[in-house]
């Protein structure tokens, strides 16, 4: 009964009723009333009884510290205020953080030593109970499916997959499998507790959420989270830890992983709202409760407005401040009862005539009805089952403030309208494009009809009054439903539903975006050959670089062609062509590109470079001309002109196009799509992923590789690729993978992310061993002497291992070696014919799960394994991918006639169709209606859903617009 007068206190001190934030409110349980002595809310089953045991004089010296870490704790043991209470309930995140405080406590009263071994003992006992709890919960939660644990290497339960082939980019399989146990097939080790734990908590569970927003599995979601706490990377996880995700692709786990930071921002804007309203001394219970139940900004920005600082308050709250709230309830409850007469207060303004009493009461019930959890439920559900439309139209703003060539870009949304349901992304990105530039009007249109059967079902179920009302009250009523409706709930839908648009359409932009950067990132190399860059221009000359094989700079150069020295140029370039036995042009797409592809087309149709068989193909420019002026080129190409280093840029984009277009930052490649209108942490945080996903699947052979790309590698960063770079330089060459422990700033977990995404090239390693043995041994002693960690693995150091040229990680290097002994194979035969004939014959004999158990792992790590010892030792995907397009003649615009069937590749992919270039100096648009999935390839592995840049495809001309330079295309096939 103490706290009794406590919670009178709070309840006076807010002007807020109880029932105002129903909607967002949930049924308390019958813990929480139980629970008495604390004056706020607390969230349900997170304080331990033995909590309230110690006495205060006890608790207070050693919770008086601990305020330090979790705020309030102290206050609320001291009978603080209730504000404190609340934070410290916050605040705490974890039931292990309970349990070490429950030491604390425990430390105050017993201070013997065999007094400390009790109470260890029994904390373990106590984090053992925990864990069977939450496990508990967890498996309810399934439905009855057990959930895979994944607490240890040796006990766990995982998903049992289907053998597919071990590729990144294709479609994630059917989510529902088997479940079995599979000792060796987990190898990270969680923490005991199965529970996710967040640290601010929240009155809705964090799996189930990301799990409905997602559409996957609980048991897949909370394996997620944990792997992300682990601070693992997504390649890391896609390909090393495949059963505990369920075989998902990397783009799926990016789409969870943003959902994730989305709900986290959410929590954290909700801890930061209820500390300020506890700073007004605003806060109730019911309100801390529907600022917990808040999933999304819309949904906090609601029931937050009231209390935003600076503002005069809503027409509800000033009408409470007046003492209508009474009237406003008995007008409900008890109609009969209710005399607005007896209100009036002619020296008050707002209660001086009956007219502003009945506009009061009205403002109060109006707040209630767009507050109320079944009212809204109510109205969502009726427009999901309505006709609901966005419409924009031109905006009356004066031709001064408005370019008309902008104004005519949005000329298919001056007048248009769609049903919410059936908006293209691409359309909703345009509209919002068209309205920050004052150039269109938006609305959301809700028929009448939608609002009149809402009024009517409030008035005759969820608001209808206890009893007869007269027709004065009734009228008062009705009112109130017209202004809530109106006045806040309309509105309040209309942000709901353009911000619901738009995110979908931003997330599908950023998420079109990467699909485009990962398909040109892993075009296929064309290694082998020596390559002649051109940079066109008109007045400064095109700028030539002839690079090597090996990506060396030969030669570098400039030539007018359109200057009217094109003869006299053409005996230079064919000069350079014979004297580095050059036979490959690659042309930038930039200014004059046209012209010299003509000149270029020209010559070789003239056999002018005979003996030589000349073929030029068109390539990108985009950043190439930013890469020139960076830092970056500067430290790769010192005293060479930018330009000159554009041309070079661009022969080696055909000659290693991951390693060249890593050097860019990715939003200036330019396959994107209202790329500038989205969220630019979000395409950043993105496109960096993409980059990293990419060049870690590629690999990298850690002794030649450039520490630009080496900082791309999961796990890595600009400062650990530094030092890696360093190490090589001082010690020489790498010999095995283990040596990366010893570079400064690589700890466990780096190498872990990393370790099996580096390649070590046994020739190059062999041949150096040879020449500089003695020289090893030198440096390795040295080593020795400075550094203790180096006295145990000398011997490893120096001695090279054939599977870490392979994609196997060093985690399973036990068990690839129980693999090999199982076929009969030797570390000699890795990625020969004589190789993967003993595996085939030894999974014919039995199936690759039956392999798989008997080496105690899964069949996801077996399958990794048996890829990385039957592939080549120079193995490269990307050679499945396709080639740049290279040409010896040219096509005009006007040459092309309807129905003409072309071939040409895929320059950027959008979400209205497919722009192709088909080498007549203008891209050809494929609508995506007549993108069909029978026209795309099933055969050749797919990196994404459709198609992307760089892929070759035959069209068909359907439509040619001279005047505007358009082509529209229909997809015949994809080659």
């Amino acid at each position: 009964m103490s706290s009794l007068p406590r919670r009178a206190k709070i309840q006076a001190q807010t002007a807020v009723s109880k029932d105002e934030f129903s909607y967002f409110s949930e049924p308390s349980s019958a813990s929480e009333e139980d629970d008495k002595e604390d004056t706020a809310w607390e969230p349900q089953k997170k304080v331990p009884r033995a909590r309230k045991q110690p006495a205060p004089k006890e608790s207070k010296p050693k919770r008086v510290p601990r305020g330090k870490k979790n705020s309030g704790n102290s206050a609320l043991s001291s009978g603080g205020s209730e504000g404190v209470a609340v934070k410290e309930e916050l605040n705490r995140s974890i039931a292990i953080a309970d349990v070490d405080l429950e030491e604390n406590i425990l430390d105050t009263a017993q201070t013997l030593k065999t007094a400390k071994t009790k109470r260890k003992n029994s904390t373990q006992r106590t984090k053992k109970l925990k864990v069977d709890e939450e496990t508990s919960k967890v498996s309810d939660l399934v439905d009855g499916t057990e959930i895979p644990s994944t607490s240890t290497m040796g006990e766990g339960v995982c998903k049992k997959e289907e053998n597919e082939d071990d590729f990144t980019f294709g479609q994630s399989p059917l989510k529902r499998m088997k479940t079995e146990t599979c000792p060796q097939g987990q190898p990270v080790k969680f923490p005991a507790s199965n529970a996710i734990k967040e640290e601010v908590e929240m009155n809705w569970d964090i799996v189930q959420v990301l799990s409905e927003r997602t559409n996957i599995e609980l048991w897949v979601c909370a394996n997620i989270i944990r792997l992300f706490n682990d601070d693992n990377t997504i390649p890391f996880i896609v390909r090393y830890r495949k059963e505990l995700i369920n075989n998902l692709d990397a783009d799926s786990l990016r789409e969870v992983r943003q959902t994730l930071e989305e709900l986290r921002a959410v929590a954290k804007k909700v801890h930061s709202t209820i500390q300020k309203i506890k700073k007004e001394g605003k806060m109730s219970e019911c309100l801390l409760k529907a600022l917990l139940n808040c999933k999304s900004f819309e949904e906090l920005e609601h029931v937050s407005a009231p209390y935003k600082t600076g503002s005069k308050g809503t027409k509800a709250q000033r009408a409470k401040q007046l003492g209508l709230e009474t009237a406003a309830w008995t007008l409900l409850e008890n109609p009969g009862k209710l005399n607005l007469l007896s209100y009036i207060r002619p020296d008050v303004k707002g209660l001086s005539a009956l007219q502003d009493i009945e506009t009061g009461v009205q403002h109060i019930l109006a707040d209630m009805i767009a507050k109320d959890k079944d009212t809204l439920d109510f109205i969502r559900k009726l427009c999901q089952n309505r006709y609901i439309c966005i419409q924009s139209s031109l905006a009356k703003v004066s031709s001064k403030k408005v370019n008309e060539k902008d104004v005519d870009k949005f000329q298919l949304y001056q007048n248009f309208s769609c049903n919410i349901r059936n908006i293209q992304h691409h359309q909703i990105l345009a509209i919002n494009r068209g309205e920050n530039l004052k150039i269109l009007t938006v609305k959301v249109n809700i028929s009448d009809g939608i609002k009149n059967e809402f009024c009517r079902w409030c008035v005759q179920n969820r608001w209808r009054p206890h009893g007869f009302a007269r027709p004065e009250l009734m009228k008062i009523l009705h009112n109130s439903l017209d202004d809530s409706f109106k006045r806040l709930i309309y509105p309040l839908l209309c942000r709901q539903f353009r911000a619901k648009l738009t995110s979908d359409a931003e997330k599908e932009s950023v998420m079109m975006f990467g699909r485009n950067l990962r398909q040109l990132l892993l075009t296929s190399p064309v290694p082998g050959r020596t390559l002649m860059g051109v940079d066109p221009g008109y007045k400064h000359g095109c700028k030539l670089a002839i690079i090597s094989p090996t990506s060396q700079i030969l030669h570098t150069d400039v030539v007018y062609l359109h200057c009217g020295q094109g003869f006299r140029e053409a005996e230079k370039i064919k000069k350079l062509l014979l004297n580095f036995n050059c036979s490959t042009v690659v042309i930038g797409n930039g200014t004059a590109c046209r012209e010299t592809e003509a000149y270029f087309a020209d010559l070789i149709m003239k056999n002018y470079f005979a003996p030589l068989d000349v073929v030029y193909c068109i390539v990108s420019e985009a950043g190439a001309s930013i890469y020139s002026v960076s830092p970056e080129a500067n430290k790769e190409m010192p005293g060479l002109d930018p330009n000159l280093r554009s041309a070079v840029s661009i022969a080696r984009r055909v000659q290693d196009p991951l390693a060249e277009l890593v050097k860019i930052e990715p939003k200036h490649i330019g396959v994107g799509m209202y790329q500038h209108d989205v969220s630019q942490t979000l395409l950043k945080a993105t496109l960096d992923s993409v980059v990293e996903e990419c060049v870690s699947f590629v690999g990298v052979d850690i002794n030649i590789c450039s520490e630009v790309l080496l900082r791309h590698i999961a796990g890595l960063n600009a400062n650990r690729a530094k030092n890696i770079i360093e190490w090589r330089e001082k010690n020489g060459p790498f010999i095995n993978r283990e040596q990366l422990k010893k570079v400064k700033g690589l700890g466990p977990k780096s190498f872990q992310q990393c370790a099996g995404f580096i390649r070590i090239n046994q020739d190059y390693i062999r041949t150096f061993c040879s020449q500089q043995t003695e020289s090893s041994s030198v440096e390795v002693t040295n080593e020795k002497q400075g550094k203790k960690k180096s006295k145990t693995t000398v011997g490893a150091i120096l001695k090279p291992n054939p599977l870490d040229q392979t994609c196997i990680h060093p985690e399973s290097y036990d068990i690839a070696m129980r693999f090999l002994s199982f076929i009969g194979g030797t570390l000699c035969e890795i990625g020969k014919p004589k190789m993967q004939q003993k595996i085939n014959s030894s999974l014919e004999k039995e199936g690759i799960e039956k392999a798989a158990e008997r080496l105690e792992t899964t069949v996801h790590t077996l399958q990794v394994i048996i890829d990385g010892l039957s592939q080549p030792e120079s193995f490269d995907f990307r050679t499945d991918f396709d080639k740049p397009d290279f040409k010896r003649s040219i096509v005009c615009l006007e040459d092309l006639q309807v129905g003409t069937i072309l071939t040409g590749k895929v320059e950027n992919a959008t979400l209205f169709g497919i722009f192709v270039d088909i080498g007549v100096g203008r891209s050809g648009l494929i609508p995506i209606r007549n993108v069909t999935e029978a026209k795309l390839s099933k055969t050749k592995k797919r990196r994404s859903l459709g198609l992307g840049p760089g892929e070759r495809v035959e069209v068909r001309v359907l439509n040619i617009d001279v005047p505007r330079s358009r082509i529209t295309l229909d997809l015949i096939r994809v080659l």
